[in-house]
């Protein structure tokens, strides 16, 4: 008897694996971040649905994966994660080689990118590429008849939506690839990729696929875009879409440059923006000519911010302050000002400068060497100091702790909030009013956004590795480095820390021809 395609003797089963280690070191499920990954979806879009089993899952929104039975599961585990997420993706797979020495490990990402030739020492299949590479990999291991066959036919990865169980009450949709800026800290800036917007019929058959009335985060690294035609072509079907009720609300991260262009923010209020994310990263211009962000001094700050809020549109942005080119007395002097100016809403994040590898903030480090000692890749994730600091370092860690949840501003924060209240309760609904504060509640009680089942655990720092230092080598390492099953020892190694720096503040040599090379 001939089998179907769709015979389980036939079919393989797939694991995607979006791996992170969170910036509180310890076992969270952080639900309510914003944004959620999307890329498993994506990569199961390279599978041929009728061929394989896949089961998607997200450590950012269920935890650290340690079920014995899911990590028994796949024929074929592929991982994606960030700088950071490096060791996580060599637990996992550690994991799963134990339960089936069989499974091909696939892994792929900015960390894979950076660290491509020492991937090799942990995965079978390292992918320095974009997901459509995962297609080379699945026909030269699996069969060309295991590639989903829209991907084949038309060259569209058509995302699996349905797989994506995190995807509830927002879902996220991505319109471009990369970014025409060159930011001296942003690993799109290290991968020198191109910024690519998509067809204008692949972003409408993947908003489609979400149903009706859903709300809508576009994941683009630059939603603003320098291509006129293609702005004007993606606010022309977002108009209709969200006037057919198939976009309830759609939000999407935006550079400076969106705002020169008035037209833009009447198009997006038009269309049925919830909300604009800016990396505006500081309002200290010096700052940002440091970090070779030109475009956020295109106009000023404030009135950026304002102009979008009159459009009734939420503005949300980060801030990111460097203790290695700025006294605590210019960071205190600048989260003043903010605090104090209630034109503007709270940062939903205050974040260390990272010198994510290879970018151009990485190589100046090691230049200048700015490294701490004995750094592990594991610190690189913007709440633990990597870089030696202008101020004395124990009152750089006082600092840092004092600005994780603005402790010592709650009074003044309140105010903030009733004086933001009054400037726009005339011009912006209020549930936008609410959804520009998000930030204050997202910093003020961070613990209240995991979503435990039990808040006793998140408010006793449940599951943590010992005292935090917030300093590179001293620092504790979180709970998953410790196996939750027993391993087979070919891969006991795979839970060291990978080192970053010596004892000298260089470059490790096992990552010198990877981070050193031209």
């Amino acid at each position: 008897m001939i089998k179907s395609p769709s015979s389980p003797a036939l079919r393989k089963k797939i694991l995607i694996v979006n791996c992170y280690l969170d910036p509180s070191r310890t076992a969270v499920k952080r639900k309510l971040k914003i944004p959620q990954t999307m890329t498993p979806a994506y990569l199961a879009g390279i599978f041929a649905a009728d061929r394989c089993w896949i089961k998607l899952y997200d450590e950012v929104y269920s935890g650290p994966l340690e079920d014995e039975t899911l990590l028994s599961f796949p024929d074929m585990l592929v991982l994606t994660g960030l700088n950071v997420a490096f060791d996580r993706m060599r637990h996992i797979t550690a994991y799963a080689k134990t339960k089936n020495p069989k499974t091909i490990v696939v892994a792929g990402g900015p960390a894979i990118r950076a660290l491509f030739q020492y991937a090799h020492k942990f995965f079978d299949h390292c992918c320095r590429g974009d997901i459509e590479q995962l297609s080379e990999v699945v026909e030269d291991e699996l069969g060309p008849e295991y590639v989903s066959r829209e991907y084949r036919e038309h060259g569209w990865v058509m995302p699996r939506f349905d797989l994506a169980y995190w995807m509830k009450l927002l879902a996220y949709v991505e319109s471009s690839r990369n970014c025409y800026f060159r930011c001296n800290y942003c690993s799109l800036t290290a991968e020198k990729g191109f910024y690519q917007p998509y067809p204008i019929e692949y972003l409408r058959r993947q908003i489609m696929q979400l149903g009706t009335r859903r709300l809508i985060h576009f994941s683009d690294n630059n939603f603003a875009s320098n291509n006129k035609h293609f702005v004007a072509q993606r606010f022309a079907l977002l108009r209709s879409l969200y006037d057919q009720g198939h976009i309830l609300r759609w939000a999407g991260e935006v550079t400076c440059d969106f705002f020169l262009d008035g037209d833009n923010l009447k198009q997006a209020a038009a269309s049925g923006c919830g909300g604009l994310f800016c990396g505006v990263e500081s309002f200290d211009p010096g700052s940002l000519t440091h970090f070779n962000k030109h475009q956020n001094n295109c106009m000023p700050q404030v009135e950026m911010i304002q102009t979008c809020l009159q459009a009734n549109i939420p503005f949300h942005y980060g801030v990111v302050f460097d203790f290695s080119t700025r006294a605590i007395a210019e960071l205190a002097a600048e989260l003043d000002f903010i605090v104090n100016t209630p034109e503007i809403p709270l940062p939903s994040f205050i974040t260390l400068a990272i010198p994510l590898l290879k970018t151009p903030m990485f190589h100046k480090c090691i230049a200048e060497r700015l490294f701490l000692p004995n750094l592990r890749l594991r610190d690189l994730d913007g709440s633990t100091l990597c870089l030696k600091t202008i101020d004395p370092l124990p009152a750089a860690v006082k600092f840092l702790l004092k600005i994780k949840t603005l402790s010592g501003y709650r009074k003044r924060i309140i105010k903030h909030i009733f004086d933001f209240y009054g400037i726009y309760r005339k011009v912006m609904a209020i549930e936008n009013i609410a959804m520009s504060q998000y930030g204050a509640l997202l910093l003020s009680a961070p613990q209240l956004f995991t979503l435990e089942s039990d808040l006793s655990k998140v408010l006793f720092n449940h599951r943590h590795n010992g005292h935090r230092t917030h300093v590179g080598a001293t620092e504790c390492l979180d709970p998953v480095y410790r196996p939750a099953f027993r391993i087979d020892r070919r891969y006991r190694h795979f839970f060291e820390p990978t080192h970053l720096t010596d004892a000298n503040g260089d470059i490790c040599e096992a990552l010198q021809p990877d981070l050193l090379d031209a």
